[in-house]
């Protein structure tokens, strides 16, 4: 299954983690860090620990290299339920080799600083088990010192690009913080996905459905992508005039992968 909506859940609650995994999102972050007071930490890693010895999920470590992260990984070391683990404030690529030898699953470097970005491509491929990259935004304009969420066009296309040189999938989007504003949401997410992001971090429920609304293919495009899978020549003119090639098709591919995931869900056709 391709993730769309990766929902954060802090790791001290377990009366809303329980609700979460039996919930609507395609992916599941039992959160470490930002969500989860300094005094809270231990709590929280037990109770990480207890869930994912009977399900599985993923899990946002503190940043390596402080006294909680280091923490987070001898404690999460062969640990069955653990899907993976999204790594905060990454900026160096052998601390994230570190990290990925030390735990064996699938690990999310977030690039949440100019030093990050910069270390963009390096991050992505530092490992075979690094799995996807993705912006910590919030962090990022404050390490930027900029006011304006435009001056992030740059960095997202930086990610956008390492992340798909590196043969991984297209990044994740940042999570959008105004829970109650699902039309700003609905619109950033459409703006995301029209430059190449797929799927969001939430942190809310309700956001769930609108994030799973836009990564949807519209039945215009799920129809094109159809004919062009059923055409037998190497290169042609579609009806509507577009040439196809080779790229044309694998994007038609990965249109329909989408599509036929919905189809799975009886949610689309």
């Amino acid at each position: 299954m391709i993730a769309r909506s990766w929902l954060y859940v802090p790791g001290d609650r377990p009366d809303r983690i329980g609700k979460a995994l039996a919930g609507p999102a395609d992916a599941v972050i039992l959160d470490l860090e930002d969500a989860v007071s300094a005094a809270a930490k231990d709590f929280a890693r037990r109770t990480v620990l207890e869930t994912l010895a009977s399900a599985s999920a993923f899990v946002r470590i503190n940043a390596p290299g402080t006294s909680a992260g280091e923490a987070d990984i001898r404690a999460l070391a062969a640990v069955e339920g653990l899907a993976g683990v999204r790594v905060p404030k990454a900026e160096d690529p052998d601390e994230l080799r570190r990290v990925a030898d030390a735990l064996g699953v699938p690990v999310y470097p977030v690039l949440e600083s100019a030093l990050g970005v910069e270390n963009a491509l390096a991050l992505a491929t530092a490992h075979p088990l690094v799995a996807g990259i993705s912006l910590g935004e919030a962090d990022l304009i404050a390490d930027l010192r900029v006011r304006d969420s435009g001056a992030l066009a740059w960095p997202r296309s930086r990610v956008v690009v390492a992340a798909r040189a590196a043969g991984l999938p297209s990044p994740v989007q940042s999570v959008w913080t105004a829970v109650r504003d699902l039309d700003g949401l609905r619109a950033s997410t459409v703006e995301g996905r029209d430059a190449g992001f797929f799927g969001r971090s939430v942190i809310h429920p309700a956001q769930i459905p609108v994030v799973h609304e836009v990564c949807a293919p519209n039945p215009a495009e799920t129809a094109w992508a159809r004919e062009v899978l059923a055409a037998e020549e190497s290169a042609w003119i579609d009806r509507n005039g577009q040439f196809v090639d080779a790229a044309i098709v694998a994007r038609a591919r990965w249109v329909l992968e989408i599509a036929d995931q919905y189809v799975k869900e009886g949610k689309g056709s």
